[in-house]
C-alpha cells in the first residue's frame, strides 16, 4: 500500500502539470504515455508468441501515424464532426495483412497475429487520439470524465472492501463485488454530476446527466473488466510493472478508455 500511495503521489506531480498545460507539451505527453501502452499490449502477446522485430516496429509507426493525422489540422478543433484520416485506417490494414504472405510461416507472423495488431492498434489509437481531441476541446469537460473514473474506481474498491460479499466476475476479477460496482457508481455520479452541473452547465437536465454519469460509470468499471480478462488470457497479475504498487500503464488507462469512448455517443448532449 505504501508503494502503491508514492506512486500515486508522483504521477500526480507529474501528470496534473501536463493535463492543466494541454497544447503540444500535453499531447506530446499523452502520445509518449501510448506508445508505453503499445509495449505492454506487444509485450503481453510476446508470452504467448513472440512477433518479428521488424512488425513490432511499424507497429509504434502505425499508431504514430494514427494519431497525429487525426489530432492535427483544422477538425481537432471540432471534435463534434468526429472526423478520422481514412489513409490512416487504409494503411493500418495493408501493413499489416501484405506480411502475412511475405513471411510464409504461420509460428513467425499469421493472419491471426494481423488482425489482433491492427484491433489493438485501432483501439489504442483511436482512444488516446479522443482523450487528445476532448482535452484541446474543453479541459472542465475531460475532468468531468477523469472524476467519473477516479471516483468510480476508488469508492467501488472501499465499497468491496468494507461490506462487499457477492462477486462480480470471479473468473475474471476476484476480488470485484457487485457492492462494489454499485457503490462505486453512486458515489461517482454524485460527484460527477455535482461538478459538471455546478461548474460546466447549469440548464442541462439533472435527470439527462444522472443517466449518463451512470452509464459511463458502468461502462468504466467494463473496461476494467475487459483488460482484466486479456491479462486472464496471457496468465498475466498486470501489463507490466512500470508503475510500483499499479502495474502497467493499460491497468491505469483502462477505465478511462472505456469512458471516453462511451462519451461520444452522448457528445451532442455533454
Amino acid at each position: 500500500m505504501k508503494k502503491r500511495i508514492i506512486s500515486s503521489v508522483i504521477m500526480t506531480i507529474i501528470l496534473v502539470p501536463l493535463f492543466f498545460k494541454g497544447g503540444i507539451i500535453f499531447t506530446l505527453g499523452t502520445y509518449l504515455i501510448s506508445l508505453l501502452a503499445l509495449k505492454e499490449f506487444l509485450d503481453i502477446k510476446s508470452t504467448k508468441k513472440e512477433l518479428p522485430e521488424f512488425i513490432n516496429f511499424i507497429s509504434y509507426m502505425m499508431m504514430t501515424l494514427l494519431i497525429f493525422f487525426n489530432v492535427s489540422g483544422e477538425h481537432s478543433k471540432e471534435i463534434v464532426a468526429l472526423t478520422m484520416d481514412f489513409r490512416v485506417i487504409s494503411g493500418l490494414f495493408l501493413t499489416f495483412l501484405i506480411p502475412t504472405l511475405l513471411y510464409h510461416d504461420r509460428s513467425k507472423y499469421s493472419i491471426n497475429d494481423a488482425f489482433y495488431l491492427i484491433g489493438g492498434i485501432f483501439f489504442l489509437g483511436t482512444s488516446v487520439s479522443l482523450f487528445i481531441l476532448l482535452r484541446e476541446r474543453e479541459l472542465l469537460l475531460l475532468i468531468y470524465l477523469l472524476l467519473i473514473t477516479i471516483v468510480t474506481d476508488t469508492y467501488a474498491f472501499l465499497t468491496g472492501l468494507l461490506i462487499g460479499k457477492h462477486k462480480l466476475l470471479e473468473e475474471v476479477s476476484p476480488k470485484k463485488t457487485w457492492e462494489g460496482t454499485i457503490g462505486g457508481t453512486i458515489f461517482a455520479v454524485f460527484v460527477a454530476v455535482s461538478f459538471y452541473h455546478t461548474v460546466i452547465n447549469l440548464e442541462i437536465s439533472i435527470w439527462s446527466l444522472v443517466l449518463i454519469t451512470t452509464f459511463l460509470s458502468f461502462l468504466g468499471q467494463l473496461g476494467d473488466l475487459f483488460f482484466s480478462s486479456i491479462k486472464r488470457y496471457y496468465g498475466k497479475k498486470d501489463f507490466s510493472n512500470i508503475i510500483p504498487g499499479h502495474g502497467g500503464i493499460l491497468d491505469r488507462i483502462d477505465s478511462i478508455i472505456f469512458v471516453v469512448l462511451g462519451y461520444v455517443f452522448f457528445i451532442s448532449i455533454l
